[in-house]
């Protein structure tokens, strides 16, 4: 379906069958998979590009599937530059799209409704990975660790975090520290290391992907104010070389449902639930950068296992479930291609 400039996130207008693509360097893409046609969406954000960050995700809200696409809601996330230039920080945007057709589309009003505290140096790990609650009442985002490891365990700042948020980007009521105020009441779960996936099973859990550093990718499910070790405890060493001591049954932290040594350096990560490839339903589809595939796991219960994994030929950047139950993947790099993949 054509090649994109380093797309990063890519997504489905709930009940169309637009696919809206992010390109790292800062370009909003929209293509009608129907016919093929494509359009650049104007109102993208500035972004600042460079490491691992530039555009980010994109979401839009289910409960609005049923309307026309003009005038529909859509979050976007980015990586933004601090006042001082030297610092950066992940945030996300809310706005109105202004679309009646493909190739005339735009984003109005954007808006930050949240960022990452504190903006630090370094252009990497920003996660910023953007989905909602079953009931459509929550957002959740994922926020890295910005490679500055030790703040993940830190509550008084969101870096090595999923935070839980009102649709407006305020704290949502409820969460376990909301009793502390300030970023600290955005958090759900912390000790995290960067997050490239969420997504929810069918029982209204959430999951999360994350890579590790040298070993150790981790397969997540997400609980409420819980704690999965990052940096103290990982299945991973540093890149240096120097150990990082292996979870253990008395640790305190929440240990991964699955992870991979050697890596499969996720891209993505969503929960099939379609009926084209029926045997999956329920299975996590992850999108693998280094590993070139999309890497099938069961999930039973509190467990997971890898079953499969589908080698592609190219790094996979992201991961997306069409309207017919079809498999879509974007590939990283200037020339990313984006892929359908359909049962036989």
């Amino acid at each position: 379906m054509g090649t994109f400039n380093k797309p990063w996130a890519i997504e489905f207008a709930p009940g169309t069958t637009m696919l809206f693509i992010t390109e790292k360097e800062g370009a909003l893409k929209v293509m009608d998979t129907a016919t093929g046609s494509l359009g650049t969406v104007g109102g993208a954000p500035d972004v600042a590009y460079g490491g691992q960050g530039g555009f980010g995700d994109v979401a839009f809200l289910e409960a609005e599937s049923g309307e026309p696409l003009d005038g529909r809601t859509i979050y976007l996330s980015w990586a933004e530059m601090g006042a001082d230039g030297e610092t950066r920080g992940a945030v996300v945007g809310r706005g109105t799209l202004a679309c009646t057709a493909v190739d005339a589309c735009a984003v109005e009003g954007l808006d930050v409704i949240w960022r990452q505290a504190p903006k630090v140096s370094g252009r990497g790990h920003y996660s910023h990975r953007i989905t909602f609650s079953p009931d459509g009442q929550y957002m959740f985002v994922a926020s890295g660790d910005r490679q500055k490891l030790e703040p993940a365990q830190d509550t008084g700042n969101t870096l090595g975090s999923i935070v839980r948020l009102n649709l407006d980007g305020t704290p949502a009521a409820g969460n376990p520290m909301a009793d502390q105020g300030g970023v600290t009441a955005e958090i759900w779960s912390y000790g995290h290391r960067n997050i490239l996936g969420m997504d929810w099973d069918a029982d209204g859990r959430l999951w999360d992907i994350e890579h590790g550093p040298a070993g150790g990718d981790e397969l997540n499910l997400v609980r409420e104010g819980a704690n999965y070790g990052w940096p103290t405890r990982s299945y991973g060493n540093h890149y240096n070389g120097d150990p990082i001591e292996d979870h253990s049954e008395d640790d305190g932290f929440v240990k991964p449902a699955a992870h991979w040594t050697p890596v499969i350096a996720p891209g993505d990560m969503i929960i099939y639930s379609g009926d084209m490839f029926g045997p999956w339903k329920g299975d996590a589809l992850i999108a693998g950068l280094s590993s070139e595939a999309l890497v099938r796991v069961s999930i039973d219960g509190d467990d997971a296992q890898e079953v499969d994994r589908y080698e592609i030929g190219g790094r996979l950047r992201s991961v997306e479930q069409g309207p017919d139950g079809s498999i879509w993947v974007a590939e990283d790099g200037p020339e990313g291609r984006i892929l359908k993949l359909t049962a036989k």
